[in-house]
């Protein structure tokens, strides 16, 4: 199947794993208008590819993903503002909560340095999670005067328990991939030299066990419903 190149996402494959990277290394990995619009296309793309047995989710360079571009994603598209936000706004939503919670096949999320804010919820989405030790986790929303937005709030109520889901968004404190990995918002975590090597590893378990149709149980398709 053909890749189809984009101007914010690598696509990268090899042995059944197909890499999705978020490819602006130079803002962290910041989700601006033209990512969220590839990232719902891309996943579009992959969920009917053949070559993709499990995919994973990662960020170009040091960080997984700094939250949303401010400046681009809130204060872009003055021409059209109404318009060009709704248009973001729609994609940001699709492809990191319903396209990766509902893709057919296996996700996995590698966070590979810095996760703040927006960029909590795809890795609620992924079916599981691994971490660098190193990584940097944080709901910096608070130094704004405001609980984490969108649907992250949700996300993360989804996925730690009710007591440090609520001391990190209301301190904005930091955590790094062990204590990730403690609290239950990633599977696991390893060193950033290792972790790569690790996913792959995890990848491959995943594709010797998985069901060829409903990948995880809570992706149950309509074939196997019927």
């Amino acid at each position: 199947m053909t890749t189809k190149k984009y101007e914010t996402v690598l696509i990268e494959k090899q042995d059944g794993i197909t890499w999705l990277i978020m490819n602006r290394p130079d803002k962290r990995n910041a989700m601006s208008p033209q990512l969220h619009l590839d990232m719902d296309d891309a996943l579009d793309e992959l969920s009917g590819d053949p070559e993709t047995q499990v995919l994973v989710l990662t960020g170009a360079g040091e960080a997984f993903c700094a939250g949303q571009d401010i400046k681009l994603y809130f204060r872009g598209g003055d021409a059209d503002p109404k318009r060009a936000r709704g248009k973001a706004s729609r994609a940001s939503n699709q492809w990191r909560w319903q396209r990766l919670s509902t893709f057919p096949e296996p996700t996995i999320a590698m966070i590979n340095g810095y996760c703040f804010g927006g960029g909590f919820t795809q890795v609620c989405a992924c079916d599981l999670a691994v971490a660098a030790d190193e990584a940097v986790f944080g709901l910096s929303e608070v130094n704004w005067g405001i609980l984490p937005g969108g649907i992250v709030s949700w996300n993360v109520a989804q996925t730690l328990n009710m007591r440090d889901g609520m001391y990190y968004a209301l301190t904005g404190d930091t955590f790094d991939g062990k204590k990730a990995k403690e609290i239950g918002f990633v599977n696991f975590s390893y060193p950033k030299a290792t972790l790569k090597e690790e996913t792959i590893k995890l990848a491959k378990k995943l594709m010797e066990k998985s069901p060829p149709c409903c990948a995880t149980p809570r992706k149950r398709c309509a074939r196997c419903a019927s």
